[in-house]
């Protein structure tokens, strides 16, 4: 299937099949960019700064400027140290929102955190409320607590649909959270599981399908995170690279569009911190840089 013929890349087998010669890609990047995504993930730290830091209510006004064009919805990760004022800004954009609460392995904080994840879907900023993040694959909580959570989140928030984020696997593995779950937040990167570039789209489709069946095929899934660097070293095979990158932008989107699955790129803008974690490909994720300009 291609778009607009005689212009952008065709796909087959659900990978960019043209030439380097022949492909446009600036120009197939543009017009998705100017179409617009379904979600991105929103990053707002400085340079210098880290989770745990207070983020300034200017900086995630100048960086939801520079997104609220080119996508409808946005993913916030936490609902302090000023995370919560961006589900607010976000909603005076006119942007929906995924706004999530950061569980980890202090109580005292996982309290605040669903504490203000609550209010604000409580104010009405939040559209989806996300209770948790990647909290069973860091082993920070048990899966009785964390569905306490979930659940607890759930009962304050009725009529807001509630979900935790997770990789696609976790959902198959763990049916009790699935259970507990309105809707299955998957994150599927084929390059963390040292997928070749060729095959990123394909082995994504197998991820996202997976959580699917995981629900049973009643449960609605939306894909919470995927991405591919743009710069460090390779992964088992799986090789960051500009080029790769803006294929799996291209890839991903054109098919979330075609199938009408909701995704949420990750991510926004590049961040330096995220080396600590992941390595040198850790800071760069982004389809916009850290100095908040337009990689491709």
């Amino acid at each position: 299937m291609s778009v607009r013929a005689g212009k952008f890349l065709s796909l087959a087998g659900g990978v960019c099949n043209a030439s380097r010669k022949d492909a446009n890609f600036q120009e197939f990047f543009t017009q998705i960019m100017n179409d617009g995504m379904h979600g991105l993930c929103f990053s707002a730290y400085d340079e210098g700064q880290k989770p745990g830091d207070i983020i300034s209510e200017d900086k995630i006004r100048r960086r939801m400027k520079i997104i609220q064009p080119h996508t409808k919805w946005i993913r916030s990760f936490s609902c302090i140290e000023g995370n919560e004022l961006i589900p607010k800004i976000a909603k005076e954009f006119g942007l929906k929102t995924l706004v999530g609460a950061w569980l980890g392995k202090e109580a005292e904080m996982n309290t605040k955190e669903m504490e203000g994840l609550i209010q604000l879907a409580s104010d009405g900023f939040v559209d989806i409320a996300a209770v948790g993040n990647k909290v069973l694959y860091r082993n920070d909580m048990s899966e009785e607590a964390l569905l306490d959570a979930i659940y607890h989140v759930k009962e304050a928030i009725p009529d807001i649909p509630v979900g935790y984020v997770d990789a696609y696997y976790e959902f198959t593995e763990r049916p009790a959270i699935t259970e507990a779950c309105d809707v299955i937040l998957a994150n599927c990167y084929p390059f963390w599981e040292s997928c070749h570039a060729d095959y990123a789209l394909l082995y994504m489709k197998e991820m996202f399908f997976q959580a699917v069946s995981a629900g049973g095929g009643d449960k609605h899934v939306i894909i919470t995170e995927t991405g591919w660097p743009s710069e460090g070293e390779d992964y088992k095979g799986a090789l960051p690279s500009k080029e790769n990158a803006l294929k799996y932008f291209i890839n991903t989107q054109l098919w979330s569009k075609q199938e009408n699955i909701e995704m949420f790129y990750f991510t926004s803008f590049d961040e330096s911190w995220k080396v600590g974690a992941e390595g040198d490909v850790g800071a760069y994720w982004g389809v916009w840089d850290k100095d908040e300009n337009l990689k491709y």
